[in-house]
């Protein structure tokens, strides 16, 4: 068994979001690592109002005004679930990371999906049943600051299968500091 797998399976970390921009594959991803290491998979869209959901649906991109509270759900979601817990939060901005953190109380790992504008609007086109409509897809990217080398982040690339994207994540896993 490898250092990554072992660590995987006895010391994930305990509080995580997958993150990205619409389409990136958060829930996708977030319930197949969630299996994978027998953790808690919250789907962040369950945690928006209904207002912002409608706001979504009809196109109108969100606000700071609109994210605020929802973030702030994701962060107490983060605090009181029992660990390891995973959330899918698009967490675009920094401030948003920030914030989410500080209300987890705890460090919490950022796991970015990172993946072109083309690849997401496919997959966007593909999906079914989902209430964010592609036209909002721009507003997203435009939004999206990547985190930064300082942040507790690691960054995956999501053109690949969905074994290689959550091993990759391990894998990254057993690379992050103790």
């Amino acid at each position: 068994m490898s250092m990554a797998a072992s660590r995987l399976r006895s010391d994930p970390p305990p509080r995580m979001v997958v993150m990205g921009v619409t389409g990136s594959g958060k829930t996708t991803v977030g319930e197949a690592l969630a299996h994978a290491i027998s953790a808690t998979y919250v789907d962040g869209d369950k945690l928006h109002p209904q207002a912002n959901i409608a706001k979504m649906s009809a196109g109108i991109p969100l606000d700071d005004a609109d994210r605020w509270p929802w973030l702030a759900k994701v962060g107490e979601t983060l605090s009181q679930q029992p660990a390891p817990v995973i959330v899918g939060c698009s967490a675009l901005k920094r401030a948003y990371r920030d914030f989410i953190a500080e209300r987890a109380g705890a460090p919490v790992l950022f796991i970015y999906l990172d993946g072109s504008r083309g690849l997401i609007s496919k997959r966007m086109h593909e999906r079914t049943g989902h209430f964010m409509p592609t036209s909002l897809l721009d507003s997203q990217f435009a939004t999206l600051e990547m985190p930064g080398e300082d942040e507790n982040a690691i960054a995956v690339a999501i053109d690949a299968p969905l074994d290689q994207i959550v091993a990759d994540i391990a894998a990254k896993f057993g690379e992050l500091p103790s």
